[in-house]
């Protein structure tokens, strides 16, 4: 069901056990959840395997596999894979790419000199092959020599590329060279509004929203579930997520004087938290996300908690 506000849909918990993965795929569609976004973590489940999956068992939902780091895979075999799901199940898949988590592609030798540069080549190559284009790029990273997927593999409609970044140099590639951005939790308005400044779309340009969420008719509930997940928000990776906040200074100081993250989730006040997830009642929680579509968000996607993860996702569909 898409709103005039935006859409909103629920990332699908990367450690869901395997027969849970069709069942949680159906629900999410039968709540009315516009998307369901897989991830691509190291360690865990690759990508595009359970977007085929989950396109399969579905009709109606949009998949969004976010995201896919450009140093893992050669962009044609990439551009293969993709515009064969867009071509079975069109109109409802979308990707993103990005440059992953520095540590994981370090760990297996695949974090680039220029990630901005490999970024931009990988993009702009991918976006060509799925339009059918036949593609001569040399690249300092991406070398395609006259590639053209062929007429039979062609989707009728190409899938969006997004770029999953954080770095205002990062949004301006994205801005630059891709459909939408996917800005990975927490996603603040005031987040959204700094974002938007670098990510500066000469066109239509889609931006997704993650963020961590719980909802309960007891607020107080929804936020002890939120909090726990909010342990990173205080690493030097998010400070781009935390450093247009007014409490920016106030957090820093505060993770200072904490021994872990997870004594800093502990001590982070209500109200922050309140800002830093979509959680609380139904009602404050679809307040929150007016906020974000407001801010120019298009996309809210949620993050669902707990063991439990169809009675999360359960819990999640009251906002709709």
């Amino acid at each position: 069901m898409t709103r005039h506000e935006g859409t909103i849909g629920v990332i699908m918990p990367r450690d869901i056990p395997a027969p849970d993965i069709v069942p949680f795929a159906r629900r999410a569609e039968t709540h009315g959840f516009d998307e369901l976004w897989v991830v691509e973590d190291l360690g865990y489940r690759g990508g595009l395997t359970q977007a085929a999956t989950v396109l399969a068992a579905t009709t109606r939902i949009r998949v969004g596999v976010g995201l896919l780091p450009a140093a893992a895979r050669n962009v044609a075999f990439a551009a293969m894979d993709i515009a064969g799901l867009a071509q079975l199940h069109p109109h409802r898949i979308d990707i993103a790419v990005g440059h992953g988590m520095p540590a994981w592609m370090r760990g297996v030798g695949a974090w680039p000199k220029s990630p901005l540069t490999l970024l931009t080549e990988y993009i702009t190559v991918l976006k060509a092959l799925l339009s059918g284009r036949p593609v001569h790029h040399d690249g300092q990273y991406v070398r395609v020599d006259g590639l053209q997927l062929h007429e039979s593999a062609l989707p009728a409609a190409v899938p969006a590329v997004l770029a999953g970044v954080r770095g205002p140099r990062s949004l301006a590639v994205s801005g630059d060279v891709a459909d939408g951005t996917i800005l990975a939790e927490p996603v603040t308005p005031a987040y959204v509004r700094e974002a938007l400044t670098h990510i500066a779309p000469a066109r239509p340009h889609r931006l997704a929203a993650y963020n961590i969420a719980a909802i309960d008719d007891d607020p107080a509930v929804a936020l002890a579930a939120v909090r726990p997940a909010l342990d990173v928000v205080g690493e030097p990776d998010w400070r781009p997520h935390i450093a247009p906040l007014p409490f920016h200074d106030d957090l820093v100081s505060l993770r200072s004087r904490c021994a872990d993250p997870q004594e800093f989730a502990r001590l982070l006040p209500d109200e922050w938290v309140r800002q830093l997830a979509v959680a609380g009642t139904p009602e404050q929680a679809r307040s929150r996300l007016a906020d974000l579509f407001e801010a120019g968000v298009t996309s809210a996607v949620l993050t669902p908690l707990g063991p439990d993860h169809l009675a999360s996702l359960d819990a999640l569909a009251a906002v709709l």
